[in-house]
């Protein structure tokens, strides 16, 4: 029974980062519009995806960044299209976001706050570092293979969406770490977070 209302406050929890990274991305952008009815943006949605990881753990922390920002690009007339790639790559996101900082540092299992600090930061660099990479080598192929479009409007796509993923990385790093170890204390009362032992540098 308590292994299941964990899980069940563990999809709440999920529920509930979808839609800081619904409201984030589409609340919180400047879209740039791109040749072909295509268009990038700067957003700060990615911080609430490694939050989620950071938080809940790598799979549910991708599926919340997954779930909020595909149905965001769902939602967009301009984004719809890019909706697979989106919920892909915000998993993956999480996942290495959730591999470094709880397989690796186990975060979860110290109460060092800077050793919790170093490695809720460094996790945010490997999983928006992984999306700087990613996210306009995939769009390339994506728009090109899938999707149809000239190589030419692809790779300008791919050019902006470097320069776009780059500074958003950069917000989102400092957004989420800050955010995270600011707010750990409270998760901590409230369970959200358990430390089960002392870890230190």
């Amino acid at each position: 029974m308590e292994k299941r209302n964990e899980t069940v406050l563990k999809l709440a929890q999920t529920a509930l980062m979808a839609a800081l990274c619904f409201v984030s991305f589409t609340f919180l952008q400047i879209k740039i519009p791109m040749p072909g009815g295509a268009a990038t943006s700067f957003h700060v949605g990615n911080a609430f995806c490694v939050l989620a990881a950071l938080i809940l753990g790598g799979w549910y922390g991708g599926l919340a960044g997954a779930i909020g920002m595909g149905i965001a690009d769902v939602m967009d007339p301009v984004y719809i299209t890019g909706a697979p790639k989106t919920f892909i790559l915000k998993l993956c996101i999480g996942l290495i976001v959730g591999l470094v900082a709880h397989r690796i540092a186990k975060i979860n299992e110290s109460t060092d706050k800077k050793y919790v600090a170093r490695w809720s930061t460094i996790a945010a660099i490997a999983g928006l570092g992984f999306n700087v990479i990613a996210d306009p080598v995939v769009g390339y192929l994506y728009n090109q293979f899938i999707l149809g479009q000239p190589q030419q409007v692809a790779g300008i796509l791919a050019k902006w969406s470097t320069a776009t993923t780059f500074v958003n990385a950069i917000l989102s790093v400092v957004i989420a770490s800050v955010l995270y170890n600011a707010l750990r204390p409270v998760l901590l009362k409230t369970g959200m977070i358990r430390t089960r032992k002392v870890k230190t540098a």
